[in-house]
């Protein structure tokens, strides 16, 4: 059986966020998403696309020569054979992280990569797709991302490390202030005030090269 993905972009560039932040890194952007986030900055991914062979997308993947690969959407996991991208990527060896919403199980993905779920906040305008059946599934090498909008949003997020028991149970809490939106200084500065035990973290690719696809 020929296994095709829709893929919207496949690019080369340093990963903006989470804990390998600075990496070069291939990105596998994945068309579709099943939400409509207030703040979301790949909204041209929703439609079109095109449709790929698995073996061209890992050949073009290959191509990059580089070892960190991030499978991202989009919600990635809409697709439902993106698990055999995932493990094929992890049989050849790639440190493979999967962006995701948190809307969508992650009960079958390959326990080999880390996962990189943004629990969405009130101000994302789609807190109630929260599944809460995925807090149990994540591992130690999982990360969870809260995009902020405002100081609601940052007190809503610190009710949920501490409800859910997020510390200690995955390798980074991040939080991130939504681009131009919230001030990063401000972030800073509550952490700080609050010495929350997370880790802040800005989109590193738009402060090099702007908001922009495929960067």
């Amino acid at each position: 059986m020929t296994v095709e993905l829709r893929i919207t972009e496949i690019f080369f560039s340093l990963q903006g966020e989470a804990n390998t932040v600075g990496l070069p890194t291939v990105f596998v952007r994945l068309t579709g998403c099943p939400l409509r986030c207030g703040y979301c900055d790949s909204a041209y991914a929703f439609f079109g696309g095109q449709k790929m062979h698995l073996q061209d997308i890992l050949a073009q993947i290959e191509g990059f020569g580089a070892r960190h690969v991030c499978v991202t959407g989009g919600e990635p996991l809409a697709q439902p054979d993106v698990h055999q991208l995932l493990t094929a990527l992890c049989d050849k060896g790639k440190s493979v992280s999967l962006e995701t919403s948190g809307a969508m199980s992650i009960a079958d993905v390959d326990p080999r990569v880390s996962i990189v779920m943004d629990l969405k906040t009130p101000g994302s305008g789609e807190v109630h797709r929260n599944l809460p059946d995925n807090i149990p599934l994540l591992k130690d090498a999982d990360q969870i991302k809260f995009v902020l909008c405002s100081r609601e949003d940052y007190e809503w997020a610190r009710f949920k490390v501490e409800e859910l028991n997020l510390t200690g149970r995955v390798a980074d809490i991040l939080f991130s202030p939504s681009y131009e939106v919230l001030s990063p200084r401000t972030l800073a500065d509550w952490i700080i005030e609050d010495r929350l035990p997370v880790r802040m973290q800005i989109q590193l690719h738009k402060y090099l090269w702007g908001d922009v696809p495929g960067v």
